[in-house]
């Protein structure tokens, strides 16, 4: 008996999120198909031309409209931003600075602030067990 091994496919919403790029963007064969794992890595590795577009220009995903703008994903629910939006339309955002954008971006820095407290005296207990250990 020979095992047959089969390439591990993903559907084109999944490879868009790795790829950080906003599905409907994408040209209708990538839509339509699916995506090995051999395929994807091509695409990092050596992206086509459509590719280097939509990441620089976009439409973009939240997640990268939310990492843009220094904000939880959150944060842009909150300030009414729900569809993708355009490099260009970023940049718009980020010059107008409007009060939500410059309040998500003062609660982001808290949690930051928060998370790398909390990571430092996680720290210091487990210092304090190793030294108590030896």
């Amino acid at each position: 008996m020979t095992s047959h091994q089969t390439a591990q496919t993903m559907k084109p919403a999944t490879a868009a999120k790795k790829l950080g790029v906003y599905l409907e963007a994408t040209p209708a064969e990538f839509q339509e198909g699916v995506v090995s794992r051999t395929e994807l890595n091509a695409l990092q590795t050596d992206p086509p031309e459509w590719l280097r577009e939509l990441r620089r220009n976009g439409p973009h995903p939240r997640p990268v409209i939310a990492a843009k703008l220094g904000i939880s994903i959150s944060g842009l629910a909150r300030g009414g931003i729900t569809d993708a939006l355009t490099t260009e339309q970023i940049e718009a955002l980020k010059e107008d600075d409007p009060e939500w954008l410059r309040k998500e971006r003062a609660t982001q820095a808290e949690v930051r602030k928060e998370a790398a407290r909390i990571k430092e005296m996680q720290a210091e207990k487990a210092a304090k067990a190793d030294r108590s250990d030896s």
